[in-house]
């Protein structure tokens, strides 16, 4: 519930307050819009492919897309210029694993030697963006009044399986770590379903500003890893100075 207050009314709040002051907003959405649409590259003209809205992880995606209603019809009513970003799991350092990011979990995992731990049988893709690829990205994109009333995908080049991910992180981080599969059930409870595909096509943003993300899938892991080994030390160090 809180969830859908926050998308819905809170965009609509933000909404207004840039129109009230002039200022050009960048509304964040994600790549669940796209919901079980598991085509080759998804094209921001996409068809939406949802499940119940009874469904939490529909229920998400479904607040999403009115979020990105709103400020369509804010710029096409009221002339906000205002622009979408559709991220496709954005990684970087600082990131946790709150929220269930795969990476920063299966990176801690790696690096404390514990078995890596894969939700399903593995096999659903996503591809993965650097955090410093798409900060300037949105920057962009604020600067472009050809953006404005438009959405944009902006991901990261690659396909990979979640089992693919987390082999490649035991890998590149030399660990020790087994790989466990973890049954959908177990780990969220009855009922839930997933994304078997998520691959961005990024050709919009890229004939208007040359969107290419750079940073490689090794880049980010060794990136998200060297946080988290800093973060270690520093909360080990605290200890010892009590």
């Amino acid at each position: 519930l809180q969830g859908l207050r926050t998308n819905i009314h809170g965009t609509e709040n933000v909404l207004d307050a840039a129109l009230d002051v002039g200022a050009v907003m960048v509304l964040a959405s994600t790549s669940e819009i796209y919901g079980k649409n598991t085509a080759d590259s998804l094209s921001e003209d996409s068809d939406r492919i949802l499940g119940s809205p009874l469904t939490a992880r529909w229920t998400y995606a479904a607040a999403k897309g009115i979020d990105e209603a709103f400020a369509h019809a804010y710029w096409c009513e009221f002339g906000l210029r205002v622009c979408i970003a559709r991220l496709f799991n954005t990684v970087g350092p600082r990131q946790t694993g709150r929220y269930g990011m795969v990476v920063p979990n299966l990176v801690g995992q790696a690096l404390r030697g514990e078995p890596l731990t894969v939700f399903g049988d593995g096999r659903q893709t996503r591809c993965f963006s650097y955090v410093g690829d798409i900060v300037p990205a949105l920057v962009r994109l604020a600067e472009k009044p050809a953006a404005y009333g438009q959405a944009f995908n902006l991901g990261g080049p690659r396909e990979v399986s979640i089992l693919g991910l987390a082999e490649r992180i035991v890998e590149v981080l030399g660990s020790t770590s087994s790989i466990e599969l973890v049954p959908y059930e177990q780990a969220y409870g009855a009922g839930f379903e997933d994304m078997q595909r998520r691959v961005p096509d990024n050709t919009r943003a890229e004939q208007l500003f040359g969107f290419r993300p750079a940073t490689g899938l090794d880049e980010i892991i060794l990136a998200v890893a060297a946080r988290a080994e800093d973060k270690a030390e520093i909360g080990a160090a605290g200890k010892e100075s009590r």
